[in-house]
């Protein structure tokens, strides 16, 4: 375990070429937080390319620094992080809000931090994807900055540092979890020491509500997800010591099941159907959870053991279910499809990425009846997924991958391990040296 530097947040520049005062109103085709609206990964526009065209259409692509963090989109505006190395460890992070329509930076505010207890090779920026909610942006940074900011300059409203005010030890990987917005509370993982793994923030002061879960022995990495179940609204908190549902007003635990993630790497973000909940890790394998239908509690259906090559285990990508099925892809690339209530294994495939290695991931969204996936290599595909097997319909090549990754190809290619944001018709992705606009509407 490492600790980081202690190290006071210190902004360095907030560059504004918008007027101040301006509200957003986030629009039905929006991408205002990680995985869209509800953290569903639905995308639910229409009049979109039934196939792929030979030549992707590129609105706009602009340079932008290293980082891993998505975009989010709301009312004309893009917002992604990145980072830059300024001597050593030392390392200036900067969240961007550029014109969705053009690409034009709107303005930038940065940050100064210290990368020094990271794994080096996938120390680069910010992994958090930007959360949007009205007038103001809340972004994470990989040490622990939290920011909320004016959407129309970038001026700070209020901001923590999690290892300053909440005593928190930053995992090797930092601080990869986006905060959700729930009425008037933000609510983050943080990994505080004591019973402050999850705090819920006054959305427009700062101040704390409530405090929940342990952070002993890692907070881990998960997006803390919100569902209703037997008509009560229930945050889903997924850390290495097992998974709670919490009241989002409260903090307090209306159910909580053990589960030890081994490296702490609850990556995924947990999936639910109807009465199912699913989580999945690399090294400790998969859970469906049952929810009650009549009162807010939850027990164990099945568990899947990682060693067995006949489950979903994945290592960044989070996985997808449809019907009476989930779909996912393992550590080693393998797509496979379980059957939700009994997690028998169905049909595997390795169509998605063509290889077996370590750490292959793809990125899902559904849109009607099939799926836009981009994978690692930087390709974007239009599939379906069914019982019946991969039905894929078109693959182009999107962006070059940049991102460094160890144990990987023998070459010593890299991977691409952002999630992109889908809205207006556009799909909008980045690397460690552009972010590009690209239209997907049927012309």
């Amino acid at each position: 375990m490492y600790r980081l530097k202690s190290d006071r947040l210190r902004l360095l520049s907030g560059v504004a070429l918008l007027t101040v005062g301006v509200v957003v109103h986030v629009r039905a085709d929006d991408w205002p937080e990680w995985l869209g609206r509800g953290r569903q990964g639905v995308w639910n526009e229409t009049a979109i390319v039934d196939t792929l065209p030979a030549n992707l259409r590129v609105a706009w692509r602009v340079p932008i620094n290293k980082g891993y963090s998505g975009p989010s989109v709301a009312d004309g505006r893009v917002f992604v992080t990145d980072a830059q190395r300024t001597r050593g460890d030392r390392v200036v992070e900067r969240v961007l809000a550029l014109d969705e329509g053009t690409g034009k930076t709107l303005w930038t505010r940065e940050w100064e931090t210290d990368y020094s207890a990271m794994v080096d090779v996938w120390a680069i920026g910010p992994v958090a994807t930007p959360t949007v909610d009205g007038d103001r942006v809340y972004v994470v940074g990989r040490m622990g900055d939290l920011l909320a900011l004016n959407v129309a300059d970038g001026s700070v409203l209020w901001q923590r540092n999690y290892e300053k005010d909440f005593g928190t030890i930053i995992p090797l990987y930092g601080a990869t979890s986006a905060p959700i917005v729930d009425g008037d509370r933000l609510i983050a993982l943080v990994g505080g020491t004591g019973h402050s793994n999850f705090i819920a923030f006054g959305k427009r002061t700062g101040e704390v509500i409530w405090r929940a879960r342990s952070s002993d022995p890692e907070p881990g990495y998960a997006q803390p997800v919100i569902v209703v179940a037997a008509g009560v609204r229930q945050l889903i908190a997924w850390d290495p010591n097992g998974i709670s549902g919490l009241d989002p007003a409260t903090g307090k635990a209306y159910w909580d099941i053990p589960f030890t993630v081994q490296l702490a790497l609850t990556i995924a973000t947990p999936q639910r159907s109807g009465p199912y909940l699913f989580i999945a890790t690399h090294y400790s394998g998969a859970r469906m959870l049952e929810l009650d239908e009549k009162t807010p509690a939850a027990k164990l259906l099945w568990s899947n053991n990682a060693s067995k090559e006949d489950t979903i285990n994945p290592s960044t990508s989070t996985p997808v279910i449809q019907g009476d099925y989930v779909y996912g892809l393992s550590n080693y690339g393998t797509l496979r499809c379980l059957e939700l209530a009994t997690g028998r294994l169905v049909w595997e495939t390795q169509a998605l990425t063509n290889e077996h290695v370590m750490y292959a991931s793809a990125y899902f969204v559904r849109n009607g009846d099939r799926y836009f996936i981009n994978n690692d290599r930087g390709e974007l595909l239009i599939a379906k997924l069914s019982p019946k097997g991969y039905e894929e319909i078109s693959r182009r090549t999107l962006i070059t991958p940049t991102h460094p990754q160890i144990r990987r190809r023998a070459a010593g290619l890299v991977a691409h391990w952002s999630q992109p944001a889908y809205a207006n018709k556009h799909l909008i992705t980045r690397n460690d040296s552009e972010i590009l606009r690209v239209s997907l509407a049927k012309e």
